[in-house]
């Protein structure tokens, strides 16, 4: 059985929808929430606090504030996020959707078969997603300069990543390596695996963020766990994204 959030800020289509997915017969838990900022706090109670994990999200695009697709935009970048289907009176994003990895895209109203579709396809993603033991997360590596040597590096050692002219340098918790991979092919390549890039000149890995602070000017920087006193800055526009993914 699977367990479903509902986004939408509309009531009447929030109804609507979890009757058609009870009817189905496939969900155990449904819940609901009418903006995206609620979505967020939910995950966030749902793995923090030992709640049932959410399987999928039923989204809508067309919100106030932050819309369906800057939401799942930001949640596409975590580390296993929840499948996403679209459900919206709105064809023109179809592409941008898929865009963001999600399951399906459903046209309200919603007809039954394609909800049924939608579903058969969220549970074969989850029954072909692999678990992984906990010491073999992250097993990726990245090539890298150190004393005229090539190293790997795993991507689970890597605390940012800082770009240094043509060049980008790579700080772990004890070192710091030159790679000629570009800032932005590392951005490709590290985003599935829990970093994003809060600033032109950085990517970071969310998972060591221990500090969110606002100096003069609004400027915001992030401290990390291992790192000294080194301050990372996020820029303006990607502020919000960044508190969203760490459920500020």
């Amino acid at each position: 059985m699977l367990s479903a959030l509902i986004v939408d800020d509309e009531a009447p289509a929030r109804f609507e929808l979890r009757s058609l997915l009870e009817e189905t017969g496939k969900m155990g838990t449904i819940s609901e929430v009418s903006s995206a900022c609620e979505a967020v706090a939910s995950l966030v109670k749902s793995r923090e606090h030992g709640g049932e994990n959410i399987d999928v999200l039923f989204l809508d695009i067309s919100m106030p504030k932050t819309t369906g697709m800057q939401l799942a935009d930001a949640l596409h970048k975590l580390k296993n996020p929840p499948a996403i289907v679209f459900v919206t009176a709105y064809s023109e994003y179809a592409v941008e959707a898929f865009g963001v990895d999600a399951v399906d895209y459903l046209m309200k109203p919603v007809e039954m078969d394609r909800l049924r579709q939608a579903i058969a396809k969220i549970e074969a993603r989850l029954k072909t997603a692999v678990v992984q033991p906990a010491n073999s997360i992250n097993t990726e590596r990245i090539p890298v300069e150190k004393g005229g040597h090539k190293v790997l590096v795993p991507v689970n050692q890597i605390r940012y990543v800082e770009a240094k002219d043509d060049y980008s340098c790579i700080y772990t918790d004890t070192d710091r390596y030159l790679s000629t991979i570009s800032l932005a092919k590392l951005e490709q390549r590290l985003t599935p695996h829990g970093f994003y890039r809060v600033h032109r000149g950085y990517i970071v890995n969310l998972d060591f963020v221990q500090d969110f602070v606002t100096i003069s000017g609004g400027v915001v920087q992030l401290g990390l766990k291992d790192v000294g006193d080194k301050k990372i800055p996020v820029s303006r526009r990607r502020v919000v994204a960044v508190k969203r993914m760490l459920g500020l």
